[in-house]
Parts: structure tokens; sequence; C-alpha cells
């Protein structure tokens, strides 16, 4: 190799080992993970009223998913705090204690503690019974574990006025773990549209423009009965089947160049919960959405610029 050669490729490599630190290290504003807290923890107290009223029905003493069961089904290595309560009361105690971690979280009362211990009540729950865990239990114990490693609770929160109160000095406006946090939240959100795409691709609806249709034609879970739009209009089933993996895949690609960011993030919070409506899970679109506000750029002049 030249010595051109290899000062070129030298340049390049010193030029991605700075865009990867950049990336992962540059200490960011903690107020879009401190939102993304306050968010992600409504939706965790409303997946969870879901659950509240069929709790022993799953997984009491005669419930329908016995412990040997939960445990086949998990995920080698995972664990749940519910294996040993099978009694009404043993089951709301530790229902009850997670319901008060979300509440804690939601208004940043001891976050640091609270994050960690709502990821692992909410896996605990999620482990006990995973085959009913849907995309937006998963998209959750994802957010949650991000709060757990970013300082969530530094702004917007109730450890902040307490901190104000006592005379404490404010915290520096930027945190490497902030910026952690919120790269590891950009990553999975580009990874989960990609699997999205991945998943509609590989099944023939969505070429043949029926997809749209089949989605409606789901009385189960359908929220809007568009099933008769589209029997007048073939175009507009075609329109709408197409448009969800192409909205995917350009959100996907624009997360990571600062010109388009902003715009396919903001569309993001409109787009990801019709998609979910469209689909019958709106608590997934929901989640969805949530990931996409970090990289809005509701409390920066400019958006973060992607390695």
């Amino acid at each position: 190799m030249s010595d051109g050669h290899a000062r070129h490729a030298t340049a390049e490599t010193s030029g991605i080992a700075a865009a990867w630190n950049r990336f992962w290290f540059t200490p960011a504003d903690p107020r879009p993970l401190a939102l993304v807290r306050i968010l992600t923890a409504a939706l965790g107290l409303l997946l969870l009223w879901s659950i509240a009223a069929d709790l022993t029905n799953w997984f009491g003493a005669a419930g329908a998913i016995p412990v040997a069961s939960g445990v086949r089904w998990r995920a080698p290595g995972g664990f749940s705090l519910y294996d040993r309560l099978t009694t009404a009361p043993g089951l709301q105690v530790l229902f009850g204690g997670t319901v008060l971690a979300f509440v804690c979280l939601i208004v940043g009362l001891c976050t640091n503690v609270t994050a960690v211990l709502a990821a692992v009540l909410w896996a605990s729950l999620m482990h006990r019974g995973p085959m009913l865990a849907g995309g937006a239990d998963d998209c959750l114990a994802v957010l949650l574990w991000c709060l757990a490693i970013g300082p969530a609770g530094r702004c917007l929160s109730v450890d902040r006025c307490i901190a104000t109160w006592t005379g404490r000095p404010s915290a520096a406006a930027g945190s490497t773990r902030a910026r952690i946090a919120l790269g590891l939240i950009q990553v999975h959100a580009a990874a989960i549209a990609a699997a999205a795409v991945i998943a509609q691709l590989r099944g023939d609806v969505w070429w043949d423009g029926t997809a749209a249709w089949w989605m409606a034609a789901r009385r189960e879970s359908r929220l809007v009965d568009l099933t008769g739009l589209y029997a007048r209009s073939e175009l507009l089933m075609d329109l709408v089947t197409h448009a969800i993996p192409l909205f995917a895949i350009s959100y996907k690609a624009g997360l990571w160049c600062t010109a388009t960011q902003w715009g396919v993030s903001r569309a993001g919070l409109v787009v990801w919960p019709l998609i979910g409506m469209l689909a019958g899970e709106p608590l997934w679109g929901l989640a969805l959405a949530i990931f996409a506000v970090p990289t809005c750029g509701f409390f920066s002049p400019r958006g973060d610029a992607s390695a």
C-alpha cells in the first residue's frame, strides 16, 4: 500500500472513530430523556391497566398460564418475581408495587432507583406470561432500560424540584449518560423500523396491495372500519398498503441524516400512531412515537448529528 493510500485509510478510520465517539459520548441535553420518561411511564400505566382485571385469571393458582408454561416460553436467562406468587393477595401486592414504580417514574421521584425498579418489575411481568407479550410490551421494555441508563430525572421531575428547594446546584446542561441513553433509543428506533419493513416485505399482501384490506377486515382488533372505503377504491387500498413500508424505510434512513432527522421524527409522532390504529395495535404505534421524541429537536436549536 502506498503512503498516500495509507494516509487516506488512516484518515477514514479516524473519521469513523470521531463520529462514533461524537454520537455516543458527546454530552447531551437531558430534557428529551425526561420527556421520554414521562411518556414511557404513561404508556406503562396504560398497559398495566389493560392487564389488571385479568391478573389472577392468567397467573393465579388456577390461572390459564401455570408457572411451568411461562418458564418454557421465556428466553434463556429470563426470570420473573411472579413465579413464586400464585395467590391473589400476593399477585396484587407485587402488581401494585409495579404500578407505584411507574407512578414514581412519571413524576420523577427517586428516578435513578425507580427507573431500574420499573424495568425489572415490567420484565418480571412479561416473563411470567411471555406468550401474551405484544409489540407495545417489548417496546416498553426497551425504553425502560434506556431510561435506567440515563439521568432521566434530572429535568421535569420531583427530583429536580427537591434539588432546587434544598439549594443544591443545578446539574450541568450536558450529560454523557444522557447521550448514551438517547443514542440507544435512536438505534432501537431504526432497528424496529427495519424489522417492521423486513416482516412486511416477506408477505405477498404487501406486494400485491391488499395488506390494508386484511388489516381492516380483522374485526377483533380493528379500531376503524375502512373496508367500505377500500371496497370502493382499490387505488386507496394500494396507496395505504404501500405507504406504510415506504414510511418505515424513509424513517429508518432519515434518522441518520441531519437534514432529515427532524422531519422524519416529527412525522413519526403522527404517522406511527396512525399505523398502529390501522393495524389494530394503537399502543404499539404510541410506543414507536415515543422512540421518535429524542430526535425531534424540541429542546435543541439543531438536530443531533448522527454518526
